[in-house]
């Protein structure tokens, strides 16, 4: 029987590029639209490549003009490839983890371009997040607060 990640995982790779990068993406334009999430000007004309390791998941995306948009899917290298697992990333997003703890502790990957690695690391570090963020993922990865590396 096939486990519930390996599941997702699958399901992941038989979908269209452009189709596994819009719930990112549309998450990532609703947060700037609120205002939660401004994207330095470092970021634009940059694609980015995320993967969720434990989840066997890779969304590309890229931010212009200040938006962010799925793509592009031509096969160029993105600047900027960030790994991690599902928990981490909530970390992240929570703000219960800094990019360096994570990096030194290698749970978060970050390859490409160095210099905008760092406008990346910093930006993730210095957001400030609504406070029924924190609790929603909290909510959703259980214990990541106090979860240790492996």
């Amino acid at each position: 029987m096939i486990g519930p990640k390996a599941m997702l995982a699958r399901l992941h790779r038989a979908m269209p590029a452009q189709a596994r990068a819009l719930p990112l993406v549309a998450a990532l334009e609703l947060a700037r639209r609120r205002g939660w999430l401004q994207p330095p000007a470092a970021l634009d004309g940059h694609c980015f490549l995320l993967t969720v390791e434990d989840l066997g998941l890779q969304v590309r995306f890229r931010c212009t003009d200040g938006r962010f948009a799925a793509g592009p899917f031509d096969g160029s290298p993105p600047a900027l490839t960030l790994r991690a697992n599902a928990v981490d990333y909530l970390r992240l997003l929570g703000g219960e983890a800094d990019t360096d703890t994570l990096f030194f502790q290698r749970r978060l990957a970050i390859g490409g371009d160095t210099a905008l690695g760092l406008e990346v690391k910093y930006w993730l570090d210095a957001v400030s997040r609504p406070e029924w963020l924190t609790g929603l993922t909290r909510h959703l990865a259980p214990g990541a607060a106090t979860s240790q590396p492996t």
